[in-house]
């Protein structure tokens, strides 16, 4: 069974964890990858034990597993998140200035982050909603966005109040610029960069409905 195979097929919107899981059917074998906070974390559970994928937290660790049953969670072993983590035979620990030189010296195959927004170029928008008052959160998300030889984003496509997260432009203060390749959402996938954004795949929807929903004109994958 090859990783793609893994990838769920659903003629309604994504829950959060079948996101997690059409991730995971992406990431090639023997990869190096780190997880950001939130729905990205929820990857870990869907990766094929016997895949090779190494995962990578910030907070300066490599060997990262799936998230630990309630009563077996360690509160010294977490992620970036502070969220509790398992360990994998071989997992390794270390400084926080060596866990970001991995990452700014381009060690790592592929990051996956959430965002507020997307631009269709592939910009992104994570640490700020640039409300007043709001606390930034920038974290190591500068860093990877650029280091990672690989940049995805997971997240609803829509905010809770209907508007669109996958944009023109982004109007939030950014993260990083062009340095997205693909969104993993709900009710589709979709590849971004120089050309702009093109359907892969859709989940409970239409191209169409797709295109109105955002106010886009989208492309389609060959």
């Amino acid at each position: 069974m090859t990783h793609l195979e893994h990838a769920p097929r659903t003629d309604t919107p994504l829950t959060k964890a079948q996101i997690a899981a059409r991730v995971a059917a992406d990431i090639a074998p023997g990869s190096y990858v780190n997880l950001g906070i939130g729905l990205p974390t929820l990857v870990a559970d869907h990766l094929d034990p016997g895949s090779g994928v190494t995962l990578h937290t910030e907070n300066g660790m490599l060997g990262m597993g799936p998230a630990p049953e309630p009563d077996a969670a360690d509160p010294d072993l977490v992620n970036a998140g502070k969220t509790p983590v398992t360990e994998l035979p071989g997992a390794a620990y270390f400084h926080q200035a060596d866990s970001f030189a991995m990452m700014r010296g381009g060690h790592i195959d592929v990051c996956v982050l959430g965002a507020f927004q997307v631009s269709v170029t592939g910009d992104l928008a994570n640490w700020s909603t640039g409300e007043p008052g709001a606390v930034p959160a920038v974290g190591g998300a500068m860093d990877l966005a650029v280091g990672a030889r690989r940049t995805v984003v997971t997240m609803t496509l829509l905010t809770k109040d209907g508007a669109p997260k996958l944009v023109e432009r982004c109007t939030l203060p950014l993260t990083g610029v062009a340095c997205v390749s693909r969104v993993y959402t709900d009710l589709a996938v979709l590849d971004v960069g120089p050309d702009g954004a093109r359907v892969v795949e859709t989940f409970g929807t239409t191209h169409g409905e797709l295109e109105t929903l955002l106010g886009l004109t989208l492309g389609r994958t060959s």
